[in-house]
């Protein structure tokens, strides 16, 4: 994991006050961060456009540009008529705090119609701190960030622009510099796998997941798929009437006694009466909520239930910022300020672990908070969500404490869809669930 921070301000004076680095000899080393990429990546006389801001982005430009001259042909200012190939963007970084001018906006627009690779000092011009955009936004191929990764660079929003994200030192190692954060970025190494390490088990020591079985019968149905090809040891589908399921897939009218975890919401449209789900519910199992139980007027009696995963996705999570009183907003307010609505909902319901689902979920659980940035466009499908779901509630019922399960089954999930080999377009969730199974 890595330490995310909403602005390093604070830790840039830590480092002059502690270890004595001026603010000169840390944008030395912001610079030769950049330095490093472009002499990686790019011969000697290749042509070089660093667009330099008034401040200390543009310092860190055009230090950089002192670097580079004599071994590349470099501009510090905007020829428009000149071909490129490489494109620093040293406007604003990450002190923006205003809308961009009509003359910068139009230099933004310009740059990025340039072929030539894109560099973001600190972060791209036109990305706000809380993960906002601008109306035109530099879009770049990689960003540097200066000392520490910022929050910002995580919205859903800015992976359509940050490219690759590296991170350089500003002459002192990242363990020095950095403090104690609440966000932290989750890396693929964080994932721990369910494995059975013990050899005297049997079905019962992995716990039994049941899953509410709603009108839509496939959502509960790759659910449980997932479950149970996540290590459950057994999964029941509770249903009101009799359906054919798949064999391995066991199939109940009431509450098994061996339950240990229970998932609910993944198309359950009116199957169940309100007095149903309530004696179904009058346990103190842990719980994974989803899809339409956020519509339902059982759904805030169980925010302050111990042991309760809810996974929205952005419409339906507006849709519980409603329903608890905490915001009225629409789905675009919510995406401009995703951190922002996490924090506001995880403070008010801290015994519920929240996964907002997105191009970059972010988990929360009381005052800690977890981005899991992994997710790639194969998951804009469909059953997605579901395998989600069953992978928490699996979990779960293995023993996994709610924000454990939480952070694990949404890595295994990301990574999943990563190592899918065909087309982004053709994941169906049972391709997914299939592929969670070699990682």
């Amino acid at each position: 994991m890595q330490n995310l921070y909403t602005q390093t301000t604070s830790l840039d004076q830590r480092a002059r006050v502690e270890f004595a680095l001026s603010e000169v000899l840390m944008m030395e080393h912001a610079a030769m961060g950049m330095e490093r990429i472009i002499r990686e990546r790019f011969p000697h006389n290749s042509t070089i456009l660093i667009v330099c801001g008034p401040g200390n982005n543009g310092a860190d430009g055009r230090i950089l540009a002192r670097l580079l001259e004599g071994d590349y042909t470099v501009f510090v200012k905007h020829e428009s008529h000149q071909r490129y190939d490489v494109i620093v963007d040293a406007l604003f970084g990450s002190g923006l705090a205003r809308s961009l001018d009509s003359l910068t906006q139009e230099l933004i627009n310009t740059l990025n119609k340039t072929d030539a690779f894109k560099i973001a000092c600190d972060v791209p011009t036109g990305l706000y701190a809380n993960g906002a955009l601008d109306t035109h936004v530099f879009k770049a191929d990689v960003t540097v960030a200066m000392g520490a990764l910022k929050l910002g660079m995580f919205s859903d929003a800015a992976k359509e622009v940050v490219g690759e994200i590296h991170v350089c030192d500003l002459g002192i190692s990242r363990v020095r510099y950095e403090v104690p954060s609440p966000w932290q970025l989750l890396d693929l190494s964080d994932l721990q796998l369910p494995n059975r390490t013990h050899t005297s088990t049997h079905k019962g020591s992995y716990g039994h997941l049941s899953l509410i079985c709603g009108e839509k019968i496939g959502a509960s149905v790759i659910a449980g798929s997932a479950a149970l090809r996540f290590g459950s040891g057994l999964v029941s589908l509770i249903t009101c009437e009799n359906i054919v399921i798949p064999h391995e897939l066991m199939q109940s009218h009431s509450l098994p006694s061996t339950t240990t975890a229970i998932t609910l919401g993944m198309g359950l449209g009116t199957e169940f009466c309100d007095e149903e789900l309530q004696k179904l519910l009058d346990n103190t199992h842990p719980l994974v909520l989803d899809a339409d139980i956020f519509a339902h007027p059982l759904f805030a009696t169980l925010l302050d239930r111990h042991r309760t995963v809810i996974t929205p996705h952005p419409k339906e999570f507006a849709q519980v910022l409603r329903l608890t009183g905490i915001a009225d907003i629409d789905v675009t307010t919510l995406q401009n300020d995703r951190f922002t609505y996490a924090q506001r909902f995880c403070s008010a319901f801290p015994n519920t672990v929240l996964v907002l689902k997105g191009a970059n979920v972010i988990i929360g659980s009381n005052d800690r908070f977890y981005i899991n940035p992994h997710g790639t466009v194969a998951l804009a499908k469909g059953g997605s969500g579901d395998v989600l779901s069953g992978l928490i509630g699996a979990l779960l019922a293995q023993g996994y404490m709610p924000l454990d399960a939480a952070i694990h089954a949404s890595l295994a999930h990301t990574l999943g869809a990563q190592k899918f080999t065909k087309n982004n377009y053709a994941l169906t969730p049972f391709d997914l669930i299939e592929s969670i199974t070699t990682l």
